[in-house]
């Protein structure tokens, strides 16, 4: 649950009171008479115990240890921000339930890992999001009405907290698969991993879905409980250990093509906190989003270029499969779509704001592709 005062959607002038915070902040920094004289907190330092849904050495958790640093940096001694990773105090998929019980003081994982509390949540991130790009699926949720959505879910499954989404993460890949695909049925009775609403999409093309943790996917592949997985980007398959025990990995896939972070904290303690703490943490997680991004490119592009020195196999998923998944979430979103209401409210309001935003997108941006050929692909 957001905070509505932080609710970009519902409150215009959130940009504006951010930039005079910074502002305020700067000039205090710059002001001769203020850094001739600076004034110590003596306030005792509020410390709160973060759990990622990540394994410790996954690049994700990393990504949650920065934005705990970029809050701790600018909060000083007010405000500490410990994280653990996945399982050290509750298992990945029960981190929403233990942060509004306040067993935990906030979490950093996905939307979609609380599918199971009710099918709209995954709506942040499973499917083609109506050809939105994550980045994108952001801004429909800051300016087009998501925030408040998810506010409204959390509130009907009495789930107390402050969300904050951020991080928009690369195109996932179909997966890392022990004999490469050509065509949709070759997906009939396989044994797959994946998570979210793409357990439904999967499900639709006849796979049979065992959505597993993070940390527990490798072991089934080795263990031959799954013939394919998928997990989310180069950096992560490869220190998950994915190419030792799969030698083949296809390219480009419509089931999770839109997903991003979420930072949870529990409200009260979120509540208690004074206003300029709050702002700290809400410029931390824009910081910290912006970081994710730029960090993901270089170290994607590096650990891909790894991946094929050690002679992985990568395929483009073919464009047939594609179809496929896009003919089988039309299913799927039917079906949820006629039993929740509030799982169409959310699709209306994704494909309201993708038909505006996607014609901009699509008419404006050229195709970083062929200057891309121009240079590389002689």
């Amino acid at each position: 649950m957001t905070n509505p005062s932080t609710d970009k959607a519902a409150a215009p002038a959130k940009k504006p009171a951010r930039r005079g915070f910074i502002k305020a902040a700067a000039t205090t920094a710059v002001g001769g008479a203020a850094m001739a004289a600076p004034m110590v907190s003596t306030a005792q330092t509020v410390t709160m115990r973060f759990q990622s849904t990540w394994p410790a050495k996954d690049i994700f958790h990393e990504y949650a240890n920065d934005f705990a640093k970029k809050v701790n940096d600018m909060a000083g001694n007010r405000l500490k921000i410990e994280v653990l990773p996945a399982g050290a105090v509750v298992p990945a998929f029960q981190l929403l339930e233990a942060v509004a019980k306040g067993t935990l003081d906030g979490g950093h994982g996905v939307v979609a890992y609380h599918y199971g509390k009710n099918s709209a949540l995954a709506l942040w991130g499973s499917g083609p999001g109506y050809g939105m790009d994550p980045n994108m699926l952001l801004s429909w949720h800051y300016y087009g009405g998501g925030e408040a959505l998810l506010q409204e879910i959390y509130k009907s499954l009495n789930i107390d907290v402050t969300s904050f989404l951020l991080g928009p993460m690369p195109t996932q890949p179909l997966g890392w698969f022990k004999k490469p695909i050509a065509k949709a049925e070759d997906l009939k009775g396989l044994k797959y991993r994946t998570v979210g609403l793409a357990v439904d999409i999967f499900t639709e093309m006849g796979a049979a879905v065992n959505p597993l943790p993070g940390g527990e996917i490798v072991p089934a592949l080795d263990r031959g409980l799954l013939d394919a997985a998928e997990f989310n980007n180069a950096t992560s398959d490869r220190i998950l250990g994915f190419p030792d025990v799969v030698k083949n990995c296809m390219l480009q896939s419509f089931h999770q093509s839109t997903e991003q972070f979420e930072i949870l904290f529990n409200r009260t303690k979120y509540n208690a906190l004074s206003t300029d703490l709050k702002k700290v943490i809400d410029v931390a997680v824009e910081a910290a989003s912006a970081d994710m991004s730029w960090k993901a490119i270089d170290r994607n592009s590096k650990d891909y270029a790894e991946l094929k020195k050690q002679g992985i196999n990568f395929y483009k998923t073919p464009d047939a499969v594609l179809r496929a998944q896009l003919a089988a979430w039309d299913k799927v979103v039917a079906k949820k779509s006629a039993d929740n209401p509030l799982f169409k409210k959310v699709l209306d309001s994704q494909r309201a704001f993708a038909q505006r935003a996607g014609a901009w997108q699509n008419d404006y941006l050229v195709d970083f592709k062929m200057a891309w050929n121009h240079y590389f692909r002689r």
